[in-house]
């Protein structure tokens, strides 16, 4: 495979498209039609922390609170988790139903083939995946993708 002009971004969203399509398939094949991989950070800190309001949620997954709500909207029309109003009016606290209950042992066995397949896959390369993901994100947390750009060259001629 030869290297193209795709930016970072492009190939990191690329390989998480391949990730979530692959997942999305098993979870078909073993009967989750329905269940999205995106659902399972919802799930396990429900399982964790017990009903959560979305802020709170957001907060957990660390993702924006607009994609904990998308998020949770359409786990809640799938019939996963429910919305019920919280102390503030704006609120709402996430649950999981019975359904999603019912379904754990699978779910839970699919996060164990899912982990036990990202070890293997791990292993194939020359350092860890999520070593390095870890590594960017304290990297971008010491100092934003945005003040890094803004102090390019490029970035000054702009100015």
């Amino acid at each position: 495979m030869t290297s193209g002009p795709e930016g970072l971004g492009t190939r990191m969203r690329h390989v998480l498209e391949i990730l979530d399509g692959d997942i999305a398939r098993f979870l078909a094949d073993i009967g989750l039609d329905d269940y999205r991989p995106r659902y399972s950070p919802v799930v396990r800190a429900l399982l964790a922390r017990g009903p959560l309001a979305i802020r709170d949620l957001a907060e957990e997954m660390r993702v924006t609170h607009s994609a904990a709500s998308q998020t949770v909207a359409q786990m809640n029309r799938a019939g996963f988790v429910t919305l019920e109003p919280g102390a503030d009016a704006r609120q709402r606290i996430v649950s999981l139903t019975e359904k999603t209950r019912g379904l754990l042992p699978l779910i839970e066995a699919e996060w164990t083939a899912t982990t036990e397949a990202t070890e293997a896959l791990e292993a194939e390369l020359p350092y860890s995946l999520r070593a390095l993901l870890d590594a960017i994100m304290a990297a971008l947390e010491r100092k934003p993708f945005r003040e890094r750009i803004g102090e390019t060259d490029a970035a000054r001629e702009l100015r």
